[in-house]
This record gives structure tokens, C-alpha cells and sequence, in this order.
């Protein structure tokens, strides 16, 4: 059966369609084309019409355009449209005219680095033409390094490569500065919060060198569709940005089904479970024999999906997992035999969201709403690449999110609302990257560090710290340890745990990694790891050395951990006094955060089968938040357990409706409260950032605040369940009868 088929017998089993709130069928459109442009240099010409290239697709013409311009541009168009030629013909004209010219190609993963560098590989010697190009990563032999540094025309490589190995090492990349002429950053809808804030440093140091060297770059940008492409490059660059989206790109036609699981209990609203309903969408397209990929939003729902159908198939090899954690070559076999046809169906994290070519896959299942539309339509556009039919399935859970997306399918398909925000002036953030640029070359008095206004006070706080020194009207480096070593773009903090696989007493092995900050949720002692597939329970957590050591089980469950949250207030940077009498705050946050206990959960069934205790220290960090703060005046007109019900049902609202305008994950920010919070003594909801240092959210959320009220009481108000559900307030066993109603009233009084 073919997509097509099956498209039609879904269409016709009353069973699957009485959970479809929405199936939006997207027709197959022609390409919008123009001819080559007259100054194309005719070699290339040549070879794209042997490539069935005949013509430019308009964006990729215009993109042309504003390269002859010397404009800094942002090309915004969706997944498989053509992006690559719009930087790779305005880099290899350049460096065709002038043999001196080079270029750095940045993209956010190795994985994309390696695939994009194939693609420019052939097209350079389908051209016959001396332009040397090498990706330049972990991986690149010490031998190969050198020749790089010397004769590559174009450097492939990735943010983190930059950072700690091309600029504090700028002396041996002498040629490449002097004679840079264009700088490519794809997929920047990815650089959003600490990695945007990270990469907007670096490019800061980056440009830094470049001005020493005597070159000044263009920047040419490449992003999924997000609502404001041109102010995130601008934000990333410090540069203005112009914008290109008149997308010419063919498109074949494409099946969006909205999905809601049936509801198992009206009363308290609860559904069958996305990952049950996932599993079986998925079985029917593996027996069908249909590509397919399915994104799952963690890495366990990845590992307890890939276990079962390779359970359910009759070929287990002809299903994968895919996710971080897992090694280098390991990802890399899997992307080839995606390639080769020699996998059927592949579940993944958002790790396969961006533009790796994993071959001709025809269906694509969510099992749960992304998060934002931007990643919603990247991770759908990697079904139907080669412009056939192509069918994805968005499974909504029962998280608040996926509720007003599933039963608001209009608000999904109509508009794109998000902003990807980022937050380069972040303090822990921007003094790291102070000292790796006074490392690389000293700060002279009065000169600023990008676009930062304050640099002086940065390197006299670095240099009271004995890590600068101040020489005639020069700042010097004088620490002896290596800054760009300490730091971690990923994250505002660094240390990965490593993952020892110690099954075998003579041969330990490494078989993956771990960010700290999810170690005690996944690896604390007792928890069940699940990789690949495969099952390990943790035997012992170094913490001190980063470092879990697991051993290979058989057990029908795995482990989930609770962690506990408390909130102290440091500082007050800004506040107001709404009209209702509640009180608007911005401030410095400590969040302390201890994970307890953890359950212990079937794999067939999640249901709860016991639970066990955490042994782990509690962690500290300072960050910022936003708080409303509730006058008596409110406060005193309900009783305490009505109080804390409509709090909770406001603070699981703002969780639907935050992360929608301020295009981040669910996880990157917290929304809390307290019946009585210590610094004030009065009913309080804090929304806050999940990182370090804070990266900006809650001071757009503090902005928008009104927005955020508003479209909360519209989903409760539009919600048709009795007394609360998970699309609105939360389910009426937690919300308590009158916990819908009572979360209205003072909703309304905030506004």
C-alpha cells in the first residue's frame, strides 16, 4: 500500500477519524522560476543544467541579487526548498573571480556539517575548478589541519569548533581572516535562548579578529519560517538584515491530520496515552511498508517506542532510535543506512529536525507537539523530501500545549506568532566570552566588544580578578588557563556525564553522555537507562568525576523522577502596579531544585508500578524571573484551597500560552506558585527562566504580560469541559471542582 492508499483508508475508518479534530490537506504546487542570472560564471551554469538545474527557483535568484548587492541577507524558506545554492553560488563566484577569497560555513550540528559539505564537494568537482573546501571539526585528522588552516578556500565547521579551536588559535588561521569574504550560518531558527546567546558571542570575538585582520565579511543567514528571521539575525550579527522569503520551491502534496487520543474519563478529562497511540499509528505504517519518521519529545519515549516496535515488526534492524546520548559513529551509521534504504522506520528526537539528508522518507508522526510551529513544520517537512505525496500525524498529548494547538488547528495553520528569542548580553554568558576575546587579542581602553556599551566595566572586574592585566591603555590576558575550554555553548553550564557501560567486568565501554543538568532525573542509582533499544539499570553515580557506571538488565519497566522546586527572591529590577491592584515584577531569582523519589513505570501499559528514594544533593541556580503578586483585595474573597486550585489552573494556562509567544520549549521556562511566597507573605505566580543567568524570556513575558492574561482566560473560556481538563486548567483532580471557575474570576480581575 502506498501513502496515497493509505491516506484513503484512514479517511474511511470511522475509528481514526472520530479522533481527528483536523485533516488539512496542503495541494501540490509548480515551481516559481527564473532564468540564471547574466554574470553567472558559465562553469557553474554548466553544471547545474547537467543536474536537471535548468533555472533559479525566485529566492534563490534574489538571494544572487543581494550577494552582487553586498547585502547581509536571511534566506526564509521551508524544509528542502533549495536553500544550499543560495550561499553556495554567491561563495564559489566569489572565490572563482578571486582564488584569494574565502568562506567559513557554520551549521549548529557535525552531523549537518558533514551532509552539507558532501553536497558542496560534488558540486566543486562536477565544476573541475581548484576550490578546496574541508569540514573542520572534531574529527578532522591533526595532518588534515594544517592544510585546512593554509589552502581551504571554504571551512566547513560548527559553532563549538569556532569557539575553542579557531579563535584562540586565530594566528594559524592567518590566511582565512585576511581574506574572508562571506560568513554562512544555516538553520538559525536553532539559535534560539542559551546557544543563540552563546553563538552571538562568538560571532562578536569572530568579527572582533576580522577587523584586526583587515576583512569585514558578509553574513549570509539561512532559517526555518519563524516570525522574525530578519531582528534574529540582526541580534545574532549586530548587523542590519535583509530578508528574503519569495519561496519558488515546488512542493508536493502533503496530508496534515490533527489527532487527539479518545478520551478514556470525560469527567477528569483523561485521554489514552500519545506514546500508546503513536506506537500503533507507527505499527500500521511499518507494516505497510511506508518510510516513516516518528519524533518523540524525550529521550525516554524514544528509547520505550523503538523497544516496542522493534518488538512489533518482524524485522527489528528495519527500526531505530535516534537521539543525543548516543555516539558520534553510532548516529552517523544510522543517517547512512537511512540513506541506503536500510531503515524502515527511525524514531527520533528533535536531533533529526534539520536538514540531514536521511533519504526519501513518506511519513512523518509527532508524538506530541513540538513546541513551536517553526520546529512543528521543519520536523513534518522531513517527510515527502523528493516532492511526492506526503502524510504526517500530530499526536497530541495531554499536556495544556498540545490541547490548544489539536483543538485549535486554525491558530497552527494560519499564523506563525513566534519569536525566536536570545539573550547575547546574558552575564554569566557575555563575561565568558570577555575573557576568551581578551585572550585572543588585548582590549584597547575605549574600544567595545561588539555592540556592548559596558565593556569597560567587565574588563576592570576581570582585571581586580588578576585575569587581566592593565598595560599602558591596553588590556592584557594574564590567567594561565584556557577560557574557551570552561565553556559550553549548549548550556550556561558546562560538564557532561559520561555513560560506562561495566556489563562486562573485563571490557568498560562508553556508550553515551548526559547534560548535568537531567542526570538526576535519568541516571541517579536504581534508575532503568534505556539506549537503543536496550535496557541498563545505573549501578553507581559519580557525581565528583561525571561519570555513571550501568550494567545490562531485562526488566518490564523504566524510571521516571519527580523533582521538587523552591523559590527565593534576590533582586527587584523592575515593577509596576497594574490597574487591578496586583503587583508586576522582574527580577533575580534562586531556584533550588532536589529530585527525591522516582517511579517506576511499565513499559507496555506506564502504569505506576512503586517508587523508590534519590540519594542526590539539591542544586542552586540564579536566574531570572517575573512574578504577578495578588493584593488582598483579590486574595481575600476565596477560601485557601479555592485560592490555591485557581492558582494552579492559572499556572498550568500560562504554561499553554507562554511558550507559544516566546517560541521556546515547554522546559525552557518554569511557571510555579506559591499560596503564600516568604518575601511578601501573599499569593504569588513566578515565570522564570530554566537557565543560569536568566536568557531573556521572562523579561519579554514581563512585557507582554497582558498578552499572556488574555489568551490564558480565552482558552479557559473556549474550553468546553465541566470543571476543569488538561487543555485549560489542568484536570479537575487537581483543580478541585471549583478550580476553573475561581482561575476565570481572578484572571479576569488581573486584567
Amino acid at each position: 500500500m502506498n501513502i496515497d492508499q493509505l491516506a484513503a483508508t484512514l479517511k474511511r475508518d470511522p475509528g481514526f477519524m472520530e479522533n481527528v479534530t483536523a485533516w488539512e490537506t496542503i495541494p501540490s504546487r509548480e515551481g516559481q522560476m527564473v532564468e540564471f542570472p547574466v554574470s553567472m560564471d558559465a562553469r557553474m551554469a554548466e553544471v547545474l543544467k547537467k543536474r536537471g538545474i535548468e533555472r533559479l527557483y525566485t529566492h534563490q535568484a534574489s538571494a544572487w541579487e543581494a550577494a552582487a548587492a553586498g547585502k547581509d541577507y536571511v534566506v526564509v524558506t521551508p524544509t528542502a526548498s533549495g536553500k544550499t545554492l543560495c550561499y553556495n553560488l554567491p561563495v564559489l563566484s566569489a572565490i572563482l573571480r578571486d582564488q584569494d577569497s574565502r568562506a567559513l560555513y557554520l551549521f549548529p550540528t557535525k552531523a549537518l556539517a558533514l551532509d552539507q559539505a558532501g553536497s558542496l564537494y560534488e558540486l566543486i568537482e562536477a565544476m573541475d575548478v581548484d576550490v578546496k573546501a574541508y569540514t573542520y571539526d572534531g574529527d578532522t585528522q591533526a595532518a588534515a589541519r594544517k592544510a585546512v588552516r593554509q589552502a581551504g578556500h571554504i571551512v566547513v565547521t560548527n559553532p563549538d569548533m569556532m569557539h575553542a579551536n579557531i579563535l584562540p588559535h586565530h594566528t594559524k588561521w592567518v590566511k582565512l581572516f585576511e581574506n574572508l569574504k562571506y560568513i554562512v550560518i544555516d538553520e538559525i531558527h536553532m539559535y534560539r535562548g542559551v546557544f543563540g546567546s552563546h553563538l552571538a558571542n562568538v560571532l562578536r570575538r569572530l568579527m572582533r579578529l576580522c577587523e584586526f585582520y583587515g576583512s569585514s565579511p558578509r553574513f549570509i543567514l539561512c532559517s526555518a519560517t519563524i516570525a522574525n528571521p530578519a531582528e534574529l539575525g540582526e541580534t545574532l550579527t549586530g548587523r542590519h538584515i535583509d530578508t528574503i522569503d519569495n519561496n519558488g520551491a515546488p512542493m508536493g502534496k502533503k496530508h496534515f491530520v490533527f489527532y487527539n487520543p479518545p478520551v478514556v474519563n470525560k469527567q477528569l478529562g483523561i485521554r489514552k496515552g500519545a506514546l500508546n497511540e503513536t506506537r500503533a499509528l507507527a505499527q500500521k505504517l511499518l507494516h505497510n511498508d511506508i518510510p516513516t519518521i516518528v519524533f518523540a519529545k524525550s529521550r525516554i519515549q524514544v528509547e520505550v517506542l523503538t523497544q516496542s516496535l522493534k518488538q512489533s515488526g518482524k524485522n527489528s534492524d528495519a527500526v531505530r532510535g535516534y537521539r543525543g546520548g548516543y555516539l558520534p559513529s553510532e548516529r552517523r551509521r544510522i543517517q547512512q543506512q537511512l540513506r541506503a534504504g536500510e531503515i524502515k522506520l527511525v524514531v527520533s528526537t528533535n536531533a533529526l529536525e534539520l536538514g540531514v539528508d536521511i533519504g526519501s522518507l513518506t511519513a512523518c508522526v509527532l508524538c506530541g507537539y513540538p513546541g513551536t510551529i517553526a520546529s512543528t513544520w521543519q520536523q513534518a517537512g522531513r517527510a515527502g523530501r523528493r516532492n511526492e505525496t506526503a502524510l504526517t500525524i500530530l499526536v497530541a498529548s495531554s499536556a495544556p500545549i498540545d490541547q490548544y494547538i489539536v483543538n485549535h488547528p486554525e491558530y497552527f495553520l494560519k499564523q506563525s506568532p513566534e519569536h525566536a528569542l536570545l539573550h547575547p548580553d546574558n552575564l554569566y554568558i557575555l563575561l565568558s566570552h570577555v575573557k576568551c576575546a581578551a585572550f585572543e587579542l588585548p582590549f584597547e581602553d575605549g574600544k567595545q566588544f561588539g555592540n556592548v556599551k559596558d565593556t569597560a566595566q567587565f574588563l576592570e572586574f576581570l582585571t581586580e580578578g588578576g585575569i587581566l592585566r592593565h598595560v599602558g591603555d591596553r588590556y592584557h590576558w594574564s590567567a594561565e588557563e584556557f577560557p574557551a575550554s570552561e565553556i559550553n555553548l549548549r548550556s550556561a553550564t558546562t560538564e557532561n556525564f559520561v555513560i560506562v557501560d561495566i556489563s562486562d567486568a573485563a571490557h568498560h565501554r562508553v556508550i553515551g553522555e548526559m547534560d548535568r543538568f537531567t542526570v538526576p532525573m535519568l541516571l541517579h542509582e536504581n534508575a532503568i537507562y534505556l539506549h537503543g533499544g536496550n535496557q541498563y539499570q545505573v549501578e553507581k553515580l559519580d557525581f565528583d568525576a561525571c561519570k555513571a557506571y550501568i550494567r545490562s538488565v531485562d526488566v518490564d519497566y523504566y524510571t521516571d523522577a519527580d523533582m521538587n522546586v523552591s523559590i527565593g527572591v534576590l533582586d527587584e529590577m523592575k515593577d509596576q502596579t497594574l490597574k487591578s491592584g496586583v503587583r508586576l515584577t522582574l527580577g533575580e531569582l534562586k531556584v533550588t531544585t532536589i529530585v527525591k523519589v522516582f517511579k517506576k513505570m511499565k513499559l507496555d501499559t506506564h502504569e505506576n508500578l512503586g517508587h523508590g528514594e534519590v540519594r542526590l544533593p539539591e542544586s542552586n541556580m540564579h536566574t531570572q524571573g517575573m512574578w504577578w503578586t495578588l493584593p488582598d483585595a483579590i486574595s481575600s474573597r476565596y477560601k485557601n484551597d479555592e485560592l490555591q486550585n485557581a492558582m494552579m489552573g492559572i499556572a498550568n494556562l500560562l504554561a499553554i500560552v507562554a511558550p507559544i509567544y516566546l517560541m521556546c520549549a515547554p522546559r525552557d521556562i518554569k511557571i510555579v506558585y506559591q499560596v503564600k511566597a516568604p518575601h511578601t507573605d501573599k499569593p504569588t505566580i513566578f515565570l522564570y527562566d530554566q537557565y543560569p543567568g536568566g536568557i531573556g524570556l521572562s523579561e519579554k513575558a514581563y512585557e507582554m504580560q497582558e498578552m499572556l492574561l488574555e489568551h490564558a482566560l480565552s482558552v479557559v473560556e473556549n474550553c468546553g469541559c465541566e470543571d476543569g481538563c488538561p487543555s485549560c486548567v489542568g484536570p479537575m483532580i487537581d483543580a478541585g471542582v471549583r478550580g476553573k471557575n475561581a482561575a476565570k474570576k481572578i484572571l479576569g480581575e488581573l486584567l
